[in-house]
């Protein structure tokens, strides 16, 4: 039922638990509200809010401003934002991190962890910063992207560090939509046993997403079209 809760979810993130329990319940599960909120607790998922909240704050770091309100995009490099979600596997979970451009759409780096730490986060931000660096770097409030380590590293290349507001649903938007295409498209169609076999299924896909997937927002080209 986890998995049905994630994809209600994940179509209609302004579902709260009456709408997916009603959902459900069309699907042939009979469960009752109560145990359709502990399943989003569990998950960490709310109505309104577009994601998982699997970002935690951490009261002494430093939080930025948000940046990027009425911001004009005119090329690649202006924009990376980063993000976590999770991709369910046949028993579990894991925990992607990506770190997209928003002019091009393109994903410079991305990293699977079984939990959620900042190594990997950190391991992604170098990758990316490997293939150029940004103007601007958006992220939300979450512990790993307000952590001294990550900070200092943007800091030390002169990028401007920009924070979504709490429960600001737009502010990271293309990533946001970048999760629901990755779902939809790749981890929704195949059941992953292992961590290798979601390693190499989404490797694939992200090669698709970069060098041949056409945006329409993109006038039919690839993110790589774009980006280079």
């Amino acid at each position: 039922m986890e998995q049905e809760i994630d994809e209600i979810y994940t179509e209609c993130p302004f579902y709260g638990s009456r709408r997916i329990r009603a959902v459900l319940v069309k699907r042939g599960f009979f469960v009752g509200r109560r145990k359709v909120q502990s399943l989003m607790k569990k998950l960490g998922i709310e109505a309104i809010y577009p994601k998982p909240k699997l970002s935690k704050q951490h009261p002494d770091h430093k939080i930025y401003p948000y940046l990027l309100k009425d911001f004009e995009l005119s090329k690649p490099n202006q924009v990376w934002s980063i993000d976590i979600t999770y991709i369910r596997m046949k028993n579990g979970w894991l925990y992607l991190v990506a770190i997209m451009d928003w002019y091009s759409r393109y994903v410079l780096s991305w990293e699977l962890s079984n939990t959620l730490d900042l190594e990997f986060c950190l391991i992604a931000l170098e990758k990316a910063l490997s293939k150029g660096k940004p103007d601007i770097f958006n992220s939300d409030q979450g512990s790993q992207f307000t952590s001294n380590k990550f900070t200092a590293e943007l800091e030390s290349k002169q990028i401007k560090i920009s924070m979504d507001g709490r429960g600001r649903v737009f502010d990271n938007i293309f990533i946001e939509r970048l999760w629901r295409t990755v779902k939809y498209e790749e981890v929704y169609i195949n059941e992953y046993t292992t961590v290798r076999e979601a390693t190499y299924g989404l490797s694939k896909y992200f090669k698709f997403y970069n060098e041949r997937r056409l945006h329409q927002s993109l006038e039919y080209r690839s993110p790589k079209e774009i980006h280079f």
